[in-house]
C-alpha cells in the first residue's frame, strides 16, 4: 500500500511539474506587460522562489511589474536563473515594488519614483515606480503601484483617512502626473489598486479615469464585468488588479491579437489551495499588445467555451452594430476580442 501511495504522489508531483510547465503568455511580435502582487515574496519560503522562476520563466513577458517583495536577495536570485532577465528594486520599505524585465527586447531609459515626499504619503503609502523604456523602436512608460488597501465600500470626501479617499487622491494624483508630465507618450499604469472599477459612480475611486475616455481606458474593464471565477484576487473575491491605458494605445489594443488576461496560474497547479499556500493570495494580470493595422475576425472562428456575454469597450453589455470592437466574455475566463468592420 505505501508503493501505491508513493507512486501516486510521485505520478501527481510530475504532472502538476508538467501542467505549470505548459503555462505561456508572452510571443517575440507582441510587448507584455504582466503585474503581480506576489504576497511577502516569499510566501514560503525556497519552494516560493521555485515557482516564482518556473512561472516567471514561461510566461515569457517583456516587463513584470511586481509588489509585496519581502527579499530583494532572494528574488535577484530567482531572476539570475533566467536567462536574459534582470531586475530592480527602488522601494526598501513596506510592501517593495521592483520589476522584472527582457534585456533581449527592452531597452531601459529610466527608472525613477514619484511623489515620495511626505505630502502624498497619504495617498500612496508606496511611491509610484515608473519604468521608462523602448521596445521594438516605440517608447513606453509603465507605472507600478501599490495602493492603500482594505475600507468599507464607502468613498467618504470629507475624510483624509477614509480609505476609498486615499485611493482615490491617489488616483487624482496620478492622473494628474501623467496629464502634465506624460502627455501624447504610451503610458500602462498597472498594480495591485485595491478597489473594484464597478463599485457606483459615487463610491468609485477610479472615476477621474472612468469619465475621462478619450485619454483613458482601463483594459480590464471586461474582466471586471465577468465572471468572478476570473478576477485577480479569488479570495474574497474581487478584481482588484488593474491595467490602465492612454489613449496613444488604444489602436495598438484594439488589434485583435491584442489581449488582456488574468493569468489563472492555479490552473496549472492542483488546487487554489496549492498555489494560495506557495506563491500568492494575487494572481497575475497581464497585457500582450501589438502594432499594426487593426483587421476583422471571421465569425467562424468561435471560441468552444460558454459565452456569457459581450461587451464594449466600456464593459457595457452590447449588440453588434458596424465598426465596434466587441469583447466576448466566456465561462473559462476567456476574454474575445472582436472588430466588427460590416
Amino acid at each position: 500500500m505505501r508503493k501505491i501511495l508513493l507512486v501516486l504522489l510521485l505520478c501527481n508531483q510530475l504532472a502538476t511539474a508538467q501542467n505549470l510547465n505548459n503555462l505561456s503568455f508572452g510571443t517575440d511580435s507582441t510587448f507584455e506587460v504582466v503585474s503581480w502582487n506576489i504576497e511577502w515574496f516569499p510566501k514560503n519560503g525556497q519552494t516560493t522562489a521555485n515557482y516564482v522562476e518556473t512561472i516567471l520563466t514561461n510566461l515569457e513577458a517583456d516587463i513584470y511589474a511586481l509588489q509585496e517583495i519581502d527579499d530583494t536577495t532572494l528574488l535577484k536570485q530567482v531572476v539570475a536563473n533566467i536567462p536574459g532577465y534582470e531586475c530592480y528594486f527602488k522601494s526598501t520599505y513596506y510592501g517593495g515594488l521592483g520589476y522584472v524585465y527582457n534585456t533581449n527586447t527592452v531597452q531601459i531609459n529610466n527608472k525613477y519614483e514619484i511623489y515620495t515626499s511626505q505630502p502624498f504619503w497619504n495617498a500612496f503609502p508606496r511611491s509610484p515606480q515608473v519604468l521608462d523604456l523602448t521596445h521594438n523602436g516605440k517608447q513606453y512608460y509603465v507605472i507600478n503601484n501599490h495602493l492603500k488597501c482594505c475600507g468599507d465600500g464607502s468613498l467618504d470626501m470629507n475624510n483624509s483617512s477614509d480609505e476609498e479617499m486615499r485611493r482615490y487622491m491617489a488616483v487624482y494624483y496620478l492622473k494628474q502626473y501623467i496629464d502634465n508630465n506624460l502627455a501624447n507618450k504610451n503610458v500602462i499604469v498597472v498594480g495591485d489598486l485595491n478597489d473594484e472599477l464597478t463599485d457606483f459612480a459615487s463610491h468609485n475611486v477610479f472615476q477621474d479615469f472612468i469619465t475621462d475616455p478619450s485619454n483613458y481606458l482601463f483594459a480590464d474593464m471586461q474582466i471586471a464585468n465577468s465572471s468572478n471565477t476570473n478576477w485577480s484576487y479569488p479570495s474574497w473575491p474581487s478584481h482588484l488588479d488593474h491595467i490602465l491605458i492612454t489613449n496613444e494605445l488604444f489602436d495598438e489594443f484594439q488589434n485583435q491579437n491584442s489581449y488582456i488576461s488574468t493569468i489563472k496560474v492555479d490552473d496549472y497547479l492542483s488546487s487554489w489551495n496549492q498555489y494560495d499556500n506557495n506563491i500568492s493570495d494575487h494572481r497575475p494580470i497581464g497585457i500582450r499588445l501589438v502594432n499594426g493595422s487593426i483587421s476583422s475576425i471571421s465569425e467562424t472562428q468561435h471560441n468552444k467555451n460558454k459565452l456569457i456575454k459581450i461587451t464594449d469597450l466600456l464593459g457595457r453589455e452590447s449588440k453588434k452594430r458596424k465598426k465596434q470592437i466587441l469583447f466576448y466574455l466566456y465561462d473559462n475566463g476567456t476574454v474575445e476580442k472582436r472588430i466588427v468592420v460590416e
